[in-house]
């Protein structure tokens, strides 16, 4: 059995003014990076191999969690918004002529313009998952998070999700013989000591 969690990147400039970010590669802001510092992976997760998003913000974040450079791997680069990345997601809500919709209504299909759907981004996301050797920690973005969650729980983007993405928390999935279990609770990142 192979134990993978995972970690939402810490905060930029977009995502708290709204923006969706996707692929475009926002760094951290500085209030992230003096938050992220005064934490740690917990426990054992600190000598588990450590992979990330090639995007600045995932990088960073497990750089500074673990206090190493972890790998990078394309599969787990953010969904592509296609025209919506760099729109706030208000602003798309509210023109019904945008197409835009909550993922309580997505389905795997579901696409913004000129991006990727959720089917899409599981098709590149599964491989990986399944050539992992070692307990891992992957810090990555949401939409990664999501589609990984969403098949662990058996959702389909067709009503309330199971689960909420929490920033500076792992969330944990075991995987054992193609199979995907979800932990019930997330592990905090643990505090540094000063």
């Amino acid at each position: 059995m192979i134990r993978l969690a995972m970690i939402r990147h810490g905060h930029t400039h977009w995502n708290r003014a709204g923006r969706i970010q996707g692929r475009t590669d926002i760094a951290l802001d500085d209030q992230a990076r003096a938050e992220l510092a005064m934490q740690k992976l917990p426990g054992d997760w600190g000598n588990a191999a450590l992979v990330s998003s090639p995007l600045k913000r995932a990088f960073d974040t497990a750089k500074i969690i673990a206090d190493r450079t972890p790998a990078t791997d394309p599969a787990l680069i953010e969904m592509n918004w296609g025209d919506w990345e760099g729109k706030e997601g208000k602003i798309l809500k509210d023109d019904p002529q945008s197409g835009f919709r909550d993922i309580e209504n997505w389905g795997w299909e579901y696409r913004p313009p000129n991006g990727e759907s959720p089917a899409e981004v599981w098709a590149r996301l599964e491989p990986w998952m399944h050539g992992l050797r070692e307990d891992t920690v992957a810090v990555c973005h949401i939409g990664i998070m999501r589609m990984i969650l969403a098949r662990a729980h058996g959702w389909d983007f067709d009503g309330p999700a199971p689960f909420a993405v929490k920033r500076n928390r792992l969330f944990v999935v075991e995987i054992e013989n193609g199979k995907m279990t979800p932990w019930p609770d997330q592990i905090r990142l643990e505090k540094r000591a000063v």
